[in-house]
């Protein structure tokens, strides 16, 4: 069946899966950041008693409660998509994708849920006391909703902890601990979290900066940047140190993804990384021998430093990974893309045969079989791709979108050095050029975001398990028609629900803070 499945049908499918994950990703970053921000603003106002912080941090909820709607809203639909759209995924590895999401929405998704109706009703009908801890649970419960989704994601990049049982056809769950703290999955969620701080912080910034701009709010708005940019800093250098855990663990689990980053394709032992680079258009196929780049300058050494922790260690390209023949670290030698295609296409049959034997009641036959499962079980998804090139993923979409990711991570670590040295030392209220500049840069955190989606999910693509699940085997057989509409259709949802949150959330920022008694002075000119 699954051979006959239309590409289109594909192609439509992995689209509308892509445009509500970007989608998701607009509002989910900011939510996270957010309630550090104003947990901390909450907090001040609970040690000083002084109303002003209760003020700014009321703005900052209001702000959180707008993008937290629509959250929430796109992330149920993304959650659906698995079952509409990707039916043999979700029945191949239901028993384990399903329970960290499981998990997520009865446990932090409730918690949520609870704690902030007490945050943004809860003033002066609760203890400050109380009314600090929903806030700040409010934002646990949120960072808590983004770990068992992001151990879900990161299942799917290295899956460890299940058994295949043929008998049901379905990978089962043997070890959850084992997918709950992998090491992938431990990375990717404190740097896709601390993403969303450095968001929420140039977010902060810039909006403080246009009531600067506009001679509004003074106090409120230096006030703001200090604190925003104190946790941007911190979260700017966190999110560095936790990015090279996350390469190294591609570099091990995902060596393809790695090779698309650098257009990397003829392995060596102490391979340099690209700091800047342009890819050869020409270049179509891993071995068609046109030269990958136009132009490049690179760091002596570097990528094997990255991706081995060894300055002069081997680092396998795309072509060596498709032909193989390289020394593992177990010292066995790496199988060519062919040869596991082959091997997949035995586990495909011997699958079949074993479920043949089963329903004949042939034990012997299906003992040996399950044999042979077993031996080529590892290679079962590349059973499905027809072309060793498949195997590539898109290596410039992959390749710019990781430096664009980098180099705005880097300017974010000088940007806000530069807007704290100037609040702390000199009058921000004065320099209009970095005020505009914080304005400016408010989309590039989102830019930044999103890059670094596109590197982690196309850079693995064909896979939607990594080496288990090619796309193509994991989609629901539907009419590319039907996929089509609905595509258009979350596009118009999606786009509508966008322009509301952004013209919603602009009144707001227009209104400024509550008006309040205390402060009069000092927050004008």
């Amino acid at each position: 069946m699954l051979g006959h499945i239309d590409t289109s049908l594909i192609d439509w499918s992995r689209a509308q899966f892509a445009l509500t994950a970007i989608y998701h990703w607009i509002f989910v970053p900011l939510t996270l950041g957010l309630a550090v921000i104003m947990g901390i603003m909450e907090t001040a106002y609970y040690r000083t008693g002084d109303e002003f912080w209760k003020r700014t941090a009321k703005f900052w909820m209001k702000i959180f409660g707008i993008n937290f709607a629509i959250g929430v809203a796109t992330g149920i639909i993304l959650e659906f998509e698995f079952g509409t759209n990707w039916s043999n995924y979700s029945w191949f590895v239901g028993d384990i994708f399903g329970a960290p999401l499981a998990i997520e929405g009865i446990l932090a998704f409730f918690m949520e849920a609870t704690f902030i109706a007490v945050m943004f009703f809860g003033w002066d009908k609760v203890s400050k006391r109380f009314h600090l801890a929903s806030t700040w649970l409010t934002g646990l419960g949120a960072t808590i909703s983004a770990w068992w989704i992001l151990v879900a994601n990161a299942w799917m990049q290295h899956p460890v902890g299940m058994e295949f049982n043929p008998d049901t056809a379905r990978n089962e769950m043997v070890d959850f601990w084992a997918v709950a703290t992998s090491p992938m999955a431990v990375n990717k969620f404190f740097h896709s979290v601390l993403s969303g701080w450095v968001l929420a912080a140039v977010f902060v910034v810039g909006v403080s900066c246009w009531y600067l701009w506009k001679k509004r709010e003074r106090r409120f708005a230096l006030s703001s940047i200090k604190v925003g940019a104190s946790v941007g800093l911190f979260a700017a250098l966190m999110a560095a140190w936790t990015g090279d855990g996350s390469g190294y663990q591609v570099a091990q689990h995902q060596p393809m993804k790695l090779a698309a980053m650098e257009g990397y394709y003829e392995g060596q032992e102490g391979a340099g990384l690209v700091a800047f680079g342009v890819l050869n258009p020409a270049k179509q196929k891993a071995d068609d021998g046109v030269e990958p780049f136009l132009f490049r300058m690179e760091i002596p050494k570097m990528l094997s430093l990255l991706a081995e922790r060894k300055a002069d260690a081997f680092v396998p390209g795309i072509n060596d990974l498709l032909e193989g023949g390289h020394e593992l670290k177990d010292g066995t030698t790496a199988l060519s893309a062919a040869e596991k295609m082959e091997r997949g296409r035995k586990a495909i049959e011997a699958f079949a045969a074993y479920r043949e034997a089963r329903a004949q009641g042939d034990d012997a036959a299906a003992e040996v079989a399950s044999v042979e499962l077993k031996e080529n079980m590892p290679y079962l998804g590349y059973g499905y791709i027809k072309d060793v090139h498949e195997l590539v993923p898109n290596v410039p979409l992959t390749f710019y979108m990781f430096r664009v990711m980098v180099m705005l991570g880097g300017y974010f670590i000088v940007f806000f050095l530069v807007v704290l040295f100037v609040v702390f030392r000199k009058d921000l209220s004065r320099l209009r050029w970095l005020q505009m500049v914080a304005m400016l840069s408010v989309p590039l955190g989102y830019l930044a975001g999103q890059a670094g989606w596109v590197v982690a999910e196309c850079g693995r693509q064909p896979w939607t398990i990594q080496d288990m699940l090619p796309v193509g085997a994991a989609i629901s057989k539907l009419e590319v028609g039907s996929v089509q509409t609905t595509f258009f259709l979350f596009l118009f949802l999606f786009t509508v629900l966008l322009v509301a949150e952004v013209g919603i959330m602009l009144k707001a920022i227009r209104k400024g803070p509550e008006n309040s008694n205390v402060d009069i002075h000092s927050s004008n000119y």
